[in-house]
């Protein structure tokens, strides 16, 4: 709905969902979508049920789950949540050119989000910065922000432009620019990760990687290194017995070193494929990979044009062919189609259109040219800062966008023609990683830390994201200590980086390489567990990984706790800081076995074997697939169950193909486990899986730990006495073991219970 407003502007209301309103400003009262919205990233709009109310100088907007209302005299808004309670309030603000946003602050609301914008705190209350892609500084800013108070603000908006989070005036949160117009979105929830699913309703769920993704990946030495040099290095591995899924390799597997252009071949020197031998050809490189049960994963840099190709889709010139070049090779050319709303026509753009992409082919999409790379066995791609992180003040792009609204964009931009890419192309999901992005990345792309190590700083950056609505995040391991590899393997996805260093875990030497090979092996049993939470992510928006506030926002701790998290919904762990604070509730330490009750403070304490503290929450009920080297190695017909005792408590394990799309279109299996202790009686149900997806097995068999203080008087399955070599006791572990098989296309529960 349209308000024209006394002091001449207009302001536009849209349901987004029944919990979030966009709130536009225009003052000339035309309204062109900006980038995220006309490229399919971000939703405009949505079919909410909405009921208006015209009060005079008030107009209200109520969907049943919250309300705006809009003061017409003065264009400010005030959010209720549903029962009519005050959640925010816009404050008046005006500005000639770009916009200014002014948002109310209680005394006692902490402000949660914006991705990567700053490494050295969660709480961004009392904090001020930039929303803008910077090297090392700011890979990855998103302009959302969530409130303990029951709101969110979502600044739809690629311009560079300021925040301060009552850094100046304590009670105010304001959101500026000198470019663009007034453009945002105020979310109602009840909880921080009821306000990540709203959010993540609006900007894209967080994407499920291929089940090998969340193994480990090694990025190999760069200086020279030839397909014999990557082979051996695999070969090792699995002499070695570590597991892991993918290799990867740096610029130097390129002729020409770092490569932009669409003419990038393989070194002729270091890979080279005969003509008569195809890269995925019995006796290539690529091939010997994939038989030792390797991906391949091809590092890459781009400074091209990619907003054309954007364009081009909306205005269907895809299907009608290319457009030509100008003779200045920069321009479409000027009878093509368009759209009445293409950008290219768009007045609020500047005329002038140069532009420095020297690479560029009109009428090419990027992912074009990555094609033969994947015919040749590339199944991951890295894609580097490189120029995204540059700023090109005199570029013009050619949908007509200046470098200020454009380079926050880009990282997005490629981030989706690369995943949509390979998946149109393979029929398979995308495991593409970048350094850099922006609000929506998370439906396309992993992230990593960037060139800043494995230290402090990147974990806070994780939790950052993980606040902002992306999940699948990791950094460089430290792999020369064992708290670098604790917090290496502990987290949504793993990778070791070797670059111009020997990082490779064979040459840890005595001491190191037994931990690293044990939290290798730990990290591949858990993949059903890590599986499951990237699952729940794409469902919820919850993160794999999940900063204390998110877990205890009752603990007037949690704001503070930048050290350590939460991994799914069992796990507790931290890095890099001598204490652990538990929650409320009963932990048990992973190490020792022994209970505690929170909320305490510990010093941080582990075997001289491991890198940090580990405990898990009391109730836990945690998947596990058998040991393997790489996925797909085994077969899943069993798995095992372990579980830590508590009154009650329930977990769901999602399974998919693990490799294509389907999961998207409901080839799933879920399995719902519960555990519930009464008296002296523990009982685990197993419930049959509910769903189907292709290459399932027809029958499960399942191994069951329980933690328990003593051996049982007896042990039933389904009411049933377990027999002989059915299950076992051990009292040094103080753990029973109890194996069962479901029936097969059993409808009914497995029950294991535990009795005396």
């Amino acid at each position: 709905m349209d308000i024209p407003l006394n002091s001449g502007l207009t302001l536009r209301v849209q349901p987004v969902t029944a919990n979030a309103f966009r709130i536009r400003l225009s003052h000339d009262g035309s309204f062109p979508e900006p980038g995220l919205v006309r490229y399919g990233i971000v939703q405009g709009e949505g079919e909410v049920a909405c009921e208006t109310a015209d009060e005079g100088d008030v107009i209200c907007f109520a969907t049943g789950a919250a309300s705006l209302a809009v003061n017409r005299a003065d264009g400010t808004v005030h959010l209720f949540d549903k029962q009519g309670k005050p959640l925010v309030a816009q404050a008046p603000a005006s500005a000639d050119r770009g916009f200014d946003l002014r948002l109310s602050l209680q005394p006692d609301e902490q402000l949660y989000g914006h991705g990567d914008e700053t490494r050295d705190r969660l709480d961004k209350r009392g904090h001020k910065g930039l929303m803008m892609v910077r090297n090392v500084t700011s890979y990855t800013p998103i302009p959302f922000l969530m409130s303990t108070g029951g709101w969110a603000v979502f600044v739809n908006s690629t311009w560079f432009h300021q925040f301060d989070a009552g850094a100046t005036q304590e009670d105010e949160l304001r959101l500026w620019a000198d470019e663009g117009e007034l453009d945002f979105v105020l979310i109602a929830g009840e909880s921080l990760p009821n306000l990540l699913d709203q959010y993540t309703q609006i900007t894209g769920r967080p994407h499920v990687l291929p089940l090998f993704g969340y193994g480990l990946t090694f990025v190999c030495d760069d200086r020279g290194v030839r397909a014999r040099d990557v082979l051996y290095e695999g070969h090792t591995f699995r002499k070695e017995g570590i597991p892991c899924d993918v290799i990867g390799l740096e610029p130097n597997w390129m002729e020409s070193l770092y490569d932009y252009s669409l003419d990038k071949k393989w070194s002729e020197e270091r890979f080279h494929f005969p003509f008569w031998l195809p890269g995925m050809k019995a006796g290539g490189f690529p091939a010997a990979l994939r038989n030792m049960g390797f991906k391949l994963s091809l590092w890459l840099c781009c400074d091209y044009d990619l907003t054309e190709f954007e364009e081009m889709q909306l205005t269907g010139q895809l299907e009608a062919g290319a457009p030509t070049e100008t003779t200045d090779g920069c321009r479409l050319e000027a009878g093509a189609p368009r759209n009445d709303d293409d950008l290219f026509q768009d007045p609020h753009f500047q005329k002038d259109r140069r532009m420095f992409d020297t690479q560029h082919r009109a009428g090419e999409g990027w992912f074009e040219h990555l094609k033969k790379f994947v015919d040749d066995g590339a199944q991951c791609f890295k894609m580097d800062g490189a120029n995204q992180v540059l700023f090109h003040p005199d570029r013009r792009w050619r949908n007509g966008m200046t470098d200020a609204e454009m380079h926050n964009l880009y990282p997005v931009l490629l981030a989706k023609q690369m995943s949509r890419g390979y998946g149109d192309y393979t029929g398979k999901r995308a495991m593409i990683y970048t350094a850099c992005g922006y609000a929506g990345t998370q439906q396309y792309a992993a992230t990593w830390a960037g060139d800043t190590g494995g230290g402090e700083k990147p974990l806070v950056s994780l939790l950052n994201h993980g606040l902002s609505g992306h999940s699948n995040t990791s950094c460089d391991m430290q792999v020369w200590n064992p708290q670098g590899v604790h917090f290496g393997f502990l987290q949504p996805w793993c990778q070791i980086l070797s670059w111009h260093q020997y990082n490779q875990p064979f040459f840890l030497g005595d001491a190191m390489e037994p931990i690293f090979k044990w939290y290798a092996a730990w990290r591949y049993r858990h993949l059903p567990y890590f599986y499951s939470a990237a699952h729940q992510a794409a469902r919820t928006g919850l993160p794999i990984m999940r900063a204390m506030p998110l877990v205890a926002p009752d603990d007037p701790k949690s704001p503070d706790l930048i050290h350590q998290y939460m991994l799914g919904d069992w796990f507790l762990t931290a890095a890099f800081t001598d204490t652990i604070h538990l929650p409320k509730g009963r932990w048990v330490d992973y190490w020792t076995g022994k209970v505690h009750v929170g909320p305490k403070d510990l010093p941080c304490e582990y075997p001289e074997d491991r890198g940090g503290p580990l405990f898990v929450k009391e109730g836990a009920i945690i998947p596990q697939y058998p040991e393997m080297q790489y996925v797909g190695q085994k077969p899943l017909e069993c798995v095992t169950i372990e579980v830590f005792p508590g009154k009650e408590s329930t977990f769901t394990m999602i399974e998919d193909d693990g490799i294509s799309y389907a999961y998207l279109d409901g080839a799933v299996a879920t399995t719902e486990m519960s555990c519930a202790t009464k008296g002296k009686e523990i009982t685990v149900t197993i419930g049959p899986r509910q769903g189907k997806y292709e290459g399932m097995s027809e029958q499960r068999r399942y191994e069951v730990v329980m933690h328990v203080l003593k051996k049982p008087e007896a042990v039933t399955v389904n009411g049933k006495a377990a027999g002989k070599g059915a299950w076992s006791h051990d009292a040094a572990a103080r753990t029973v073991r109890v194996s069962a098989a479901e029936d097969k296309g059993r409808k009914k529960a497995l029950t294991i219970k535990l009795s005396g």
